[in-house]
């Protein structure tokens, strides 16, 4: 069938090692980096406490690891793609040459949901963080220019009852503001610093990283150096480590671990941008499947010590607050100044995301139009700075007018299971070629081929199901959009298609 018609992996390889534009300058780091720029957001600073007093206790440590472990499925994916195929397309490339093109634009579809609208969405936290930062200094931005001129209106919901399943559809009402500068001007100032190079747009994001990082592991050291006087108050706090259970599912005990884990799945959503950066890195073959495990492995490990720490400081039942870091410091009497790392970090992790993300979507539009899946415009690179100029203005504009204007708030979920469906085909994706072209030389090859992929689909389809319905009738709406333009432009103009 023509839908299912596959891209030859011959021509994805060749059209990664021709001449293409783009300025090779990425080397391990430098992807290792990106990664950590795009998972390392704001929430660590705030899902880790809230996981900790609602479901898990000390044992969200557990959590992480469980959640850790349920990515690396589709991480060692990935891996072997990015190394075997590595064009900027990513997961829509990977799909393309394995699962065909129908296939591949329902993932180029989502991965828009993973980048453009995530990188709007938090936009507008990154406005909401300078906000309070501005007001501590008594610099407070007029309401009217600091959030949307549209809102959810919680009073008025439409009952949607679809006889297998009920919900609720949630309308706008207007808010009296005007547009959220702080938003549109996050946006494009990061579209700018992408525009003019990936290698003045990785070193900026390297000092994002430094940053977040930085504070971190000053935290967690801050933590061991506070245990070492006052061992009594951890062994109190972790005591019991896995609290019983309160003999409802998910509230402590073992199943408030596995909740624990669904619930801060998606703060590892995000490694997957590394892939996007293929045709920019020195030595994609050997570089993509360090940058994409090195990113899971390390911030698996902060995740697990910064959870360890603060489940250490302050008794797990205290910490379902809105600043659960600040919290635990302010009750130990830490230096104030831990307050306001808090605060940079959680300003240069906002940045880091925005720009990783507004550096993704603009390279799988640009693989979307060399396959002829969008207008051939979207393809052009820079000639003097090497980059997809276009689309990465497309992209940075979109993100600003989106951010400005709208209530980003109903799009988390959206966005989760959008990336799960991605997630799940690139899974697949490498079991069909390992089954129809074992042939294919692979300088990294996933272990334990179909167990490790299966997994992987399970992992994901399950993240999905645990997903409110209203959440699946807003991805069923997306992508009946993403069909009406797919059957309306992209499959007469497919480079595959007959001529």
């Amino acid at each position: 069938m023509s839908l299912f018609r596959t891209k030859p992996i011959a021509d994805l390889q060749k059209e990664a090692g021709a001449e293409h534009g783009y300025k090779r300058t990425l080397g391990p780091i430098s992807l290792i980096s990106l990664g950590i720029g795009s998972v390392v957001g704001a929430g660590i600073f705030v899902q880790t406490g809230q996981a900790a007093a609602l479901y898990g206790g000390p044992a969200i440590a557990l959590s992480f690891i469980v959640s850790g472990i349920a990515c690396l499925f589709a991480g060692l994916c990935y891996a072997e793609l990015a190394a075997m195929i590595p064009v900027s397309g990513s997961a829509y490339t990977y799909t393309y040459g394995s699962l065909g093109e129908i296939l591949a634009w329902v993932v180029g579809w989502c991965l828009i949901l993973e980048y453009l609208f995530s990188g709007a969405a938090v936009a507008v936290s990154w406005s909401g963080a300078t906000r309070d930062i501005l007001n501590e200094f008594h610099l407070a931005l007029p309401a009217s220019l600091a959030s949307a001129p549209l809102d959810v209106d919680p009073d008025h919901v439409i009952p949607i009852n679809l006889g297998f399943v009920t919900f609720q559809l949630q309308t706008l009402k207007a808010t009296g503001a005007l547009i959220n500068i702080p938003a549109v001007f996050i946006s494009l100032l990061l579209t700018y610093i992408l525009y003019i190079g990936i290698k003045e747009s990785a070193g900026f994001n390297n000092l994002m990283v430094v940053i977040k990082v930085g504070v971190l592991l000053a935290l967690v050291g801050y933590g061991i150096y506070y245990f070492l006087g006052h061992p009594d108050v951890a062994r109190a706090n972790w005591h019991p480590f896995l609290p019983s259970n309160t003999g409802t599912w998910g509230e402590y005990g073992w199943s408030g671990v596995f909740r624990g884990a669904g619930a801060i799945f998606f703060a590892y959503v995000g490694f997957d941008c590394v892939s996007s950066a293929a045709q920019e890195t020195k030595n994609p073959q050997r570089d993509l499947p360090v940058g994409l495990l090195g990113t899971l492995l390390i911030v698996s490990f902060l995740f697990i010590s910064v959870s360890l720490v603060l489940t250490g400081m302050v008794h797990y039942s205290k910490l379902n607050v809105d600043a659960p870091f600040i919290y635990a410091l302010q009750q130990i009497q830490a230096p104030a100044i831990f307050r306001y790392l808090i605060e940079a970090a959680t300003l240069a992790g906002l940045t880091s995301v925005i720009l990783v993300s507004l550096l993704g979507q603009p390279r799988i539009f640009y693989s979307m139009a060399r396959d002829g899946l969008l207008p051939a415009y979207f393809a052009k690179i820079h000639p003097k700075y090497g980059t997809p100029h276009v689309t990465t203005w497309i992209t940075g504009i979109s993100c600003a007018i989106i951010a400005g204007l709208f209530p980003l708030n109903l799009l988390g979920e959206l966005i989760s299971i959008g990336t799960l469906l991605a997630f799940s085909l690139v899974c697949a994706g490498v079991w069909v070629l390992r089954e129809t072209r074992p042939d294919l030389p692979r300088s990294f090859k996933t272990p334990l081929v179909p167990l490790v992929p299966l997994l992987g689909i399970i992992t994901c389809v399950f993240q999905m199901f645990s997903l409110p319905a209203i959440t699946w009738l807003n991805l069923t709406v997306w992508m009946a959009i993403g069909f009406a333009v797919y059957f309306g432009y992209s499959r007469r103009h497919s480079k595959l298609a007959p001529r």
